[in-house]
């Protein structure tokens, strides 16, 4: 059996509740990984891309990763990611997440531009040499950077990464990761490859609609990796009644339509919002969104 390490398991890339003024509802934040942790979540990796990093002082992000320490129950684990412009950034960052004990973090690659592969494996260098994991997060529909199978080898046989989030979407490149580099560990990074990631091996899902619907959602994981192909069968039919609202993870109103579906499903405080320069959902998106959610719900989903 393969030893459980922090980064196994759904890690939930939490969502941040913004205030109408667009101040962080810290609260309410602590509040939502109490419920989502309850319901089945086994990590949390606050400061991604869910969270608004991009929009958040550095003391913003201490302080969000500090109360996601606090409110998180004994045992599961708290991840953080630490993904910035800069190479500098994201080690001071890594620096003050050792402080406080964590076990690991999660790193983009530098995406101020399109950097080469010098400067990525070079960014991954500088933060690795603090001292922790670092999960690999492949995210090239936002950054424009893809870390391709061959280049997390690479940084796989130098030890720079121990695991990679794979949000390609291209449910292929695990085979190869696979191939060329069998000691790392892949972890689902879009939510509507949970089934496809699963049944072929992926040990962890860094998670968007958790957030939403915490219960159904880790059951789905739990099914789709257990290597039994009765619980597949499971699986496949919570898939495709998810399907339809998971896609939305990897849409570029990611973050608004999962704090929607929040809303929807009863977990978040009224009145949360988004930071600019996120704006409000078009009617017609909002619209599908809450239909999509209503029908998973009036499934029994939660």
């Amino acid at each position: 059996m393969t030893e459980k390490k922090p980064w196994h398991g759904v890690n939930l890339a939490t969502t941040l509740p913004i205030n109408p003024d667009f101040s962080v509802n810290y609260d309410a934040y602590a509040e939502h990984i109490r419920f989502t942790t309850d319901n089945g979540v086994t990590g949390i990796i606050p400061n991604g891309s869910l969270g608004e990093y991009q929009t958040l002082t550095d003391e913003e992000r201490k302080r969000v990763y500090l109360t996601a320490v606090e409110a998180a129950p004994e045992g599961v684990a708290v991840i953080p990611g630490v993904g910035a412009y800069g190479a500098m950034e994201s080690v001071r960052l890594t620096e003050h997440a050792a402080e406080h004990g964590a076990p690991a973090v999660m790193l983009l690659p530098p995406n101020a531009y399109r950097a080469s592969d010098a400067e990525i494996i070079d960014h991954y260098r500088r933060v690795a040499a603090v001292g922790l994991p670092i999960l690999a997060y492949n995210n090239p529909i936002d950054t424009k950077i893809d870390l391709r199978p061959a280049l997390l080898a690479q940084l796989f046989d130098e030890d720079l990464i121990v695991s990679v989030k794979e949000f390609s979407g291209d449910v292929r490149n695990a085979y190869e990761i696979r191939e060329l580099a069998p000691g790392l560990d892949i972890s689902i990074g879009s939510d509507d490859v949970v089934l496809e990631l699963g049944i072929n091996g992926a040990i962890g899902w860094v998670a968007g609609y958790p957030n939403a619907i915490p219960a159904s959602t880790v059951e789905l994981y739990n099914l789709a990796t257990s290597g039994d192909p009765a619980s597949w069968a499971k699986a496949h039919e919570m898939y495709r009644d998810l399907h339809a609202l998971l896609r939305w993870d990897s849409k570029t109103w990611f973050v608004q339509a999962i704090k929607l579906s929040q809303e929807v499903a009863g977990v978040a405080p009224a009145g949360i919002t988004t930071r600019p320069p996120r704006l409000p959902l078009p009617d017609e998106v909002r619209t599908r969104i809450i239909s999509d959610t209503e029908a998973v719900l009036a499934k029994g989903y939660r």
